[in-house]
């Protein structure tokens, strides 16, 4: 693959995003080809689903769009109660996760929205407003239906009771500075939290009515400034983690970071999100390109070994992931 950024000419299609579709669509040959990305677009204040890296080098022009599903809380009749103008100001969190069969979204926006949100019919089946100096990065599904969220400014994790309905606010906290990452190991049954020093297993224990959190262990970080925190697919029950300047892979059975290198220097610099795509281990980042009009965004996306680079004008990029139908552990 050429290290030469291929456009996504996406200028006129953004205006017109299709709604409810999450499955990668077929080629004209009716081969199904890769994974779906969704990417949190600052821009639009929109998460959108696009066609998976393999697609993307057959694209060839306007015709065929590359969205194939998109969400915003601008749009959702049903967060109007959350004040979606200001909780939904610069989104920044995109997962996806499998619980009891159906998939679902889970946001966060730096104005203080977290959700989660059915895929299949956009219905947001839990969401709160975390306050507007929170700042939540990331959020996470658990097995009884409770999600918990990582907020940077507020430092710290919260476990919502989200099983208890879609506008429950009642929740455990662990105070965590910097809390940027959030991921539930199903092998475990631990919830590793992200902050800006540190790695932490918290253990749920409780109801999941009443939860409560409790450190079981936490590991230094190499260097300070952890940001993102996503499960390694390769090699189930190790995690990618970021750092203000390098990207690193942890393995909780030796407590070890292993630097990985991704590139000539300052490759691995302000990545904001890092994950494998199932199969085949490729890597795919976002990080500042500081080319646009935000320093903590950008319009490329980068794909690693191979190498090779996606554009989609007029975007301003925070994170992107791949559209895995990663389980919540139920």
């Amino acid at each position: 693959m050429s290290k030469r950024a291929r456009l996504w000419r996406t200028t006129a299609g953004l205006a017109a995003l299709v709604v409810g579709a999450g499955a990668v669509p077929a080629t004209a040959a009716g081969v199904r080809l890769g994974w779906a990305v969704a990417v949190v677009d600052q821009a639009s204040r929109r998460v959108l689903v696009v066609q998976g890296a393999d697609e993307l080098i057959a694209y060839r022009g306007p015709d065929r769009q590359p969205v194939v599903w998109s969400w915003s809380a601008d749009t959702a009749g049903d967060l109007a109660d959350l004040d979606p103008r200001r909780t939904w100001a610069l989104p920044d969190e995109a997962k996806s996760r499998v619980r009891e069969g159906r998939r679902y979204l889970l946001a966060t926006a730096s104005g203080g929205l977290a959700a989660l949100v059915d895929t299949v019919t956009g219905a947001t089946a839990w969401a709160a407003d975390t306050g507007p100096r929170a700042n939540p990065h990331s959020a996470e599904l658990l097995p009884d239906g409770n999600v918990a969220v990582a907020a940077s400014t507020g430092g710290w994790v919260r476990l919502y009771t989200a099983s208890l309905g879609p506008r429950s606010t009642a929740h455990a906290e662990f105070r965590l500075p910097g809390a940027h990452g959030v991921h539930w190991d199903r092998r475990t049954g631990l919830l590793w939290a992200l902050g800006d020093d540190t790695l932490t297993a918290l253990r749920v224990g409780g109801t999941a009515a009443a939860p409560a959190l409790t450190a079981e262990r936490t590991v230094p970080l190499p260097e300070p400034g952890g940001h993102d925190l996503a499960p390694v697919l390769a090699a189930p029950g190790r995690f990618w983690v970021s750092t203000a300047a390098h990207l690193w892979r942890f393995d909780p059975t030796a407590d070890r970071f292993t630097r990985i290198r991704l590139g000539g220097e300052g490759a691995e610099r302000d990545i904001k999100s890092v994950g494998d795509e199932p199969g085949t281990g490729r890597l795919l980042t976002a990080a500042p390109d500081h080319a646009g009009p935000c320093s903590w965004c950008t319009s490329v996306l980068t794909l690693h070994r191979p190498d090779g680079s996606r554009t989609l004008p007029g975007t301003h990029l925070y994170k992107a992931r791949w559209w895995t139908s990663w389980g919540s552990g139920a």
